[in-house]
């Protein structure tokens, strides 16, 4: 399954890599898999918190824990989607800004990324599949 391969491929190979390029198949299948992963997490915070408040608890933990990890790969990844279409990792502090920020950055992640090396380095490694 593409998802799982590519989400295993960004968090536990590409952790913290923040140079190079990743290609749109890497980082919307390494998106998708966190969003199943997130609605996973607030479903069982949900239902911990609905059997035993000790348990809620220590599920909201653990669930917390995992978002947490999440932040360096997903920065990493984002970076080099954005390398891959010859744009500065900075530009991911686009983000910041209220409404237009996230816009901006979605047509960059959007956009094919370019064809041959760039200034970032060669193609993008490929994604797993």
């Amino acid at each position: 399954m593409p998802m799982i391969e590519n989400w295993k491929l960004v968090v536990l190979e590409r952790y913290a890599k923040f140079d190079g390029r990743a290609g749109r198949a890497e980082f919307w299948w390494y998106v998708l898999a966190n969003i199943v992963l997130y609605i996973a997490g607030g479903i069982l915070w949900t239902i911990g918190f609905a059997i035993a408040t000790g348990l809620g608890v220590v599920v909201a933990l653990l669930t917390a824990a995992v978002y947490l990890a999440l932040i360096v790969p997903s920065v990493a990844v984002a970076i080099r989607r954005l390398h891959d279409t010859d744009k500065s990792g900075w530009l991911l502090l686009l983000g910041l800004i209220p409404f237009v920020g996230p816009i901006i950055l979605l047509v960059f992640y959007i956009q094919e990324g370019t064809a041959g090396p760039n200034q970032y380095g060669a193609g993008p490694e490929p994604a797993a599949g």
